[in-house]
């Protein structure tokens, strides 16, 4: 029998481990009632009025002056062949779909299909957008938002919160899978080994185990063995934009989507928690909002960040050059989106995504207890074992470029 102290600890667990369900929907989220802020809505106006104009001669000159227009650099593509998105039925190895991205909109292609649109709001979530099929040299094509996406942005992968799904798979010609490496968890802490299945990878990625460029083949004999499928090998790749697929925009995809669901979940649990508290969180859901604190913290620096090939990685020079044009230096020059790519991806471990609206529009209060924990693991002295991986002049750089160029930074940060 246990003690009422023994039992009282463990009742304390239990309430510790007590996770809010979020329903998107209803209030106090009422997502479907929210007049979106996005990018891409933003845009919508512009594009009905005539304002801005889209080239319609054919599917690639279409996409090239849409990405244009959202300020999405060709160089980011990487091309994913699983059977995914409402597409599925057109998406295998010898029809991939690229996908392009910035900090706060991704693109979705398919060859002789239809033109999707992720945009991140800065309070909501993804909002989904998809064209109607494009009419060569016709008008505009219709764009409407699409519910539909949420039977897999809106399920356990993104915790009942409209966000952005990646997984691992082999996939058939038939739009099968005969093996899953990873499903329902994103982010940059996920092992190499385990990623890139069902997606095409080029570049200097030095992968000697990976389950990138793989399909699933039947056999003569009826047995099913892996076949490499190299990008251009079983389609015309001239149907898209590039041939490529580089390791480098596939990092940043990653890092990118894990810490937007982490910053998104959080924003849907503190939206609902207030609403229950009549303005703040109850003191009964403090354990839940300091473990949201510590994940984001943790993401946010890298703690966890899965190691590269020993001999690194070669990103593409163009994608590097448009992925650095918006970035934020110190007086040093030091930047949040200066690469490493040897021993791990940045040179400086702190998450140029606190530069987003998505981070921006977080409650302060919230936003002032990762900041606290960020600090903790920061400091010269006796900093939290969790960030042991920093060395101690890379925690002062980073300091150093939070305090000069993050806006919202409280007054005691150093």
């Amino acid at each position: 029998m246990l003690c009422l102290s023994a039992a009282g600890s463990v009742m304390a667990a239990v309430e510790a481990l007590k996770e809010t369900v979020v329903e998107f929907k209803a209030a106090p989220h009422d997502y479907l009632a929210h007049t979106p802020r996005d990018r891409f809505t933003g845009l919508l106006p512009r594009l009905n009025s005539g304002e801005i104009k889209l080239d319609t001669t054919d599917d690639k000159t279409f996409l090239t002056s849409l990405l244009k227009a959202l300020d999405v650099p060709v160089s980011s593509q990487i091309l994913v062949f699983s059977a995914s998105s409402l597409q599925s039925e057109i998406i295998n190895p010898r029809n991939p779909r690229a996908l392009y991205f910035n900090e706060d909109t991704y693109v979705g292609f398919v060859p002789g299909g239809k033109v999707e649109v992720i945009s991140m709001d800065p309070t909501h979530a993804a909002t989904f957008y998809i064209f109607d099929r494009l009419q060569r040299g016709g008008p505009l094509p219709l764009i409407g938002r699409s519910e539909k996406c949420f039977n897999c942005h809106a399920g356990n992968a993104t915790h009942r919160v409209p966000g952005l799904i990646a997984e691992s798979v082999l996939p058939m010609l038939s739009g099968a899978s005969l093996e899953t490496y990873r499903r329902d968890e994103q982010g940059h802490q996920i092992p190499l080994e385990k990623r890139f299945g069902g997606w095409h990878l080029t570049g200097g990625h030095h992968l000697t185990d990976t389950h990138a460029n793989l399909m699933g083949a039947t056999r003569a004999s009826g047995s099913l063995e892996k076949v490499p499928v190299e990008p251009g090998k079983m389609w015309d790749i001239d149907r898209h934009l590039l041939p490529t697929s580089d390791i480098l925009p596939n990092l940043i995809h990653e890092h990118q989507i894990g810490f937007e669901n982490r910053v998104f979940h959080a924003a849907y649990v503190l939206r609902q928690l207030s609403a229950q508290g009549r303005g703040s969180p109850p003191m009964s859901a403090k354990a839940e909002v300091e473990k949201h604190a510590d994940d984001l913290a943790r993401y946010i620096l890298f703690a966890d960040e899965a190691k590269l090939p020993r001999q690194g990685v070669e990103g593409d020079a163009s994608f590097i050059r448009e992925f650095q044009r918006n970035k934020k230096p110190a007086s040093s020059g030091a930047s949040l989106k200066d690469f490493d790519l040897k021993n791990r991806i940045f040179k400086y471990r702190a998450s140029y995504m606190l530069y987003t609206e998505s981070w921006q529009k977080l409650p302060k209060e919230f936003k002032d207890r990762v900041y606290y924990k960020m600090a903790e693991g920061l400091r010269d002295q006796n900093p939290s074992p969790a960030y042991a991986v920093i060395p101690a002049d890379e925690k002062r750089a980073i300091r150093s470029i939070l305090k000069e160029t993050l806006p919202g930074l409280p007054a005691w940060w150093r």
